[in-house]
């Protein structure tokens, strides 16, 4: 009997994936500003969207599909990030506006 673990190991890197975008996104608003912020979360999604599309590894392609989808996903919340920050949920950088 033999196990299948490639679903185990795409669930565990989309938890780990999306885990990872929630700092980015906090980090990205306070540090480049929500308009920046949105603009990269783009560019990396339509960027790993498109070489998802090449690549002929299943498993690399499922990966980069998930990392842009996380990242169209990320350009809402920074949306709501700037929502947070602004009823103090969240530090506001001192350094910008």
């Amino acid at each position: 009997m033999s196990f299948n673990f490639e679903g185990l190991l795409m669930g565990l890197a989309t938890f780990i994936i999306i885990g990872l975008f929630h700092p980015l996104v906090i980090k990205g608003e306070y540090y480049l500003g929500a308009k920046v912020s949105k603009i990269l979360f783009a560019l990396l999604g339509v960027i790993t969207a498109v070489a998802s599309l090449l690549v002929e590894s299943f498993i690399a392609s499922t990966l980069l599909g998930i990392i842009a989808f996380s990242s169209f996903w990320g350009i809402k919340e920074v949306a709501e990030q700037e929502e947070r920050v602004a009823r103090g949920w969240f530090p506001k950088n001192p350094r910008r506006d």
